[in-house]
């Protein structure tokens, strides 16, 4: 495209277009996640609320339900969200259970420090829950993309011999 003949005009052909790849695949990613998290909170919220209703203390209650809705989260978003081989299965693992054990701690003391701070209302356990759970939904998904499940960068073409 002659620049010169149309001042102003940019050039979108595909060799000069800047990728879309990695927003995509950011795009991607975020979409599962949150897919997987909308799962993952509804078995981490219905064994919370099942075990309230049973009188468990609500830190017990949110430490049992939290860690089952982990262990989903993981399984799931393992293959579906991060695609991630399976390679490096232990340290990865190990990363996973280090930063969830991480979270965890953040999680419960969200809860626990929004119980004792939102004034009595009929959503309660309920608002103070949410804002657990997103705190720690925050932390997990930049640490997972960017550490546990990190891909390796892509290798460069090779350059052919002249």
């Amino acid at each position: 495209m002659d620049a010169l003949a149309y001042p102003g005009a940019v050039d979108v052909s595909p060799a000069t277009a800047p990728s879309t790849v990695p927003s995509s695949r950011l795009a991607r990613q975020l979409s599962r996640f949150v897919l997987v998290g909308c799962m993952s909170a509804v078995v981490d919220y219905g064994l919370y609320q099942a075990m309230l209703h049973l009188d468990l203390h609500a830190s017990l209650a949110k430490a049992i339900s939290f860690i089952c809705g982990t262990t989903t989260a993981y399984l799931l978003n393992r293959r579906f969200t991060f695609n991630a081989p399976t390679v490096r299965g232990a340290s990865r693992f190990t990363g996973f259970l280090l930063l969830y054990g991480t979270t965890f701690f953040v999680n419960v003391g969200v809860n626990a420090v929004a119980l004792k701070l939102i004034p009595d209302m009929s959503l309660k356990t309920t608002i103070c829950w949410l804002l657990a759970q997103a705190t720690a939904t925050c932390i997990n998904f930049l640490v997972l993309r960017t550490v546990v499940f990190r891909l390796p960068p892509p290798e460069p073409d090779p350059v052919p011999s002249p």
